[in-house]
C-alpha cells in the first residue's frame, strides 16, 4: 500500500531530524569536512521537506472562485524552494571546505564516524526509494524532488565516506577538504536541475509525449467504434500539467446536419473515455460542424 504525500513527507521530516543527529557526530568525531559538509546538507533535507509538506497542503485544496483550476501547482514552489536551499548549502559548503583545504586538520575517530554516516545514508536511501515511487503514483513533483535530493545525499555520502578512507592510508589531509568541495559542486547540480523543473512546471510545460500518446490512441479508438466514425475529426490539441492534475483541450469536428444533443453525448462519452485513459485528466472538448474551424484558429493561420 503506498502512503499519501502528506504521510510521506512527515515522515522525511523524521529522517531528516535522525540524519542531523547521526551525521551531526559523525562529523564531530571525526573532524572531517567532508562529514560536516554531509551533516549540513541534512539541514536542506529538514527544510526542503517541511515546505514540501505546507505545499502539498496547500495543493490538495479543492478549487475555489479564486482558484477555479484548483491548488496544485503549489508543488512547484516546493521543488524550486528545495533548489534553492540546495544551492545556498552548496556554497556555505564551498567557503568553509576552502578554508580546510588552505589549513589542513587531521582526523580523529574514523571508524565510529563512518559508520554513523552509513548508518544515516541507508535511512535516506530507503525513503527516497520509497518516494520514488509514491511520486509515480501521485504524480507529485514535490516527493520526486525530495526523493532526488535525499539520494543525492547518499551518493555524496558515499563519496565521502571512501574518500574519508583514502585519507587515512594515503594521510593526505587535503583530500578531505577537496572531496567537500566536489560534494558541493554535485549539490549544485542537482539544486540547479530542481529549480528549472520547477519553472517548467510554472510555465505550463506540455504534458509528456508518454501521455500524449495515450490520448491520441485514445481519440482513435473511440471514433473507430463509433458507426460514423470516419465522419468524426479531433485537432487543435493543446496540453498542460500542473502537478497530479493534467489538462487537455481540443476540437472535436462533427457533421453539420447533427443536432447539438447528439454531438454532446458524443462529447460526454468522449471526455470520459480520456479520463479513465490518462487518470487526473481534466478535458475541454469545444463542438465544431467539420465545414468550421475555431476562431482562435482562423487568426492563428492568418498571422502565420
Amino acid at each position: 500500500m503506498t502512503l499519501n504525500p502528506k504521510t510521506l513527507l512527515r515522515v522525511s521530516v523524521v529522517v531528516a531530524l535522525i540524519t542531523i543527529v547521526l551525521k551531526g557526530l559523525a562529523g564531530y568525531m571525526t573532524n572531517s569536512m567532508g562529514l560536516i559538509s554531509d551533516a549540513m546538507e541534512s539541514f536542506v533535507n529538514l527544510a526542503s521537506a517541511m515546505f514540501a509538506l505546507a505545499m502539498v497542503t496547500i495543493a490538495e485544496r479543492p478549487a475555489d472562485d479564486d482558484h477555479p483550476y484548483g491548488h496544485h501547482k503549489a508543488e512547484y514552489f516546493s521543488s524550486g524552494f528545495e533548489g534553492i536551499l540546495i544551492v545556498g548549502a552548496a556554497i556555505a559548503i564551498l567557503w568553509v571546505s576552502i578554508q580546510r583545504l588552505l589549513s589542513p586538520q587531521p582526523l580523529e575517530q574514523l571508524g565510529w564516524g563512518l559508520a554513523l554516516s552509513v548508518i544515516s545514508s541507508g535511512f535516506n536511501a530507503a525513503l527516497a526509494i520509497v518516494l520514488f515511487r509514491a511520486a509515480r503514483t501521485h504524480r507529485s513533483i514535490a516527493l520526486e524532488a525530495d526523493g532526488r535530493h535525499l539520494m543525492t545525499d547518499v551518493w555524496t555520502s558515499a563519496a565521502v565516506v571512501i574518500g574519508i578512507i583514502g585519507v587515512h592510508f594515503s594521510g593526505w589531509l587535503w583530500l578531505d577538504p577537496l572531496l567537500a568541495i566536489g560534494v558541493a559542486l554535485n549539490i549544485v547540480r542537482e539544486g540547479v536541475k530542481l529549480v528549472w523543473r520547477s519553472s517548467q512546471g510554472l510555465m505550463d510545460e506540455a504534458l509528456d509525449p508518454e501521455t500524449i500518446a495515450t490520448v491520441r490512441a485514445t481519440l482513435d479508438a473511440f471514433a473507430a467504434r463509433q458507426p460514423e466514425g470516419n465522419r468524426l475529426r479531433f485537432d487543435d490539441m493543446v496540453t498542460r500539467g500542473a502537478a497530479q492534475r493534467r489538462f487537455a483541450d481540443l476540437h472535436m469536428h462533427v457533421p453539420g446536419d447533427w443536432t447539438l444533443q447528439r454531438a454532446a453525448n458524443m462529447r460526454d462519452e468522449l471526455e470520459q473515455a480520456l479520463m479513465d485513459a490518462v487518470p487526473g485528466l481534466r478535458v475541454t472538448i469545444q463542438l465544431l460542424p467539420l465545414t468550421m474551424e475555431a476562431r482562435a484558429t482562423r487568426l492563428e493561420e492568418h498571422h502565420s
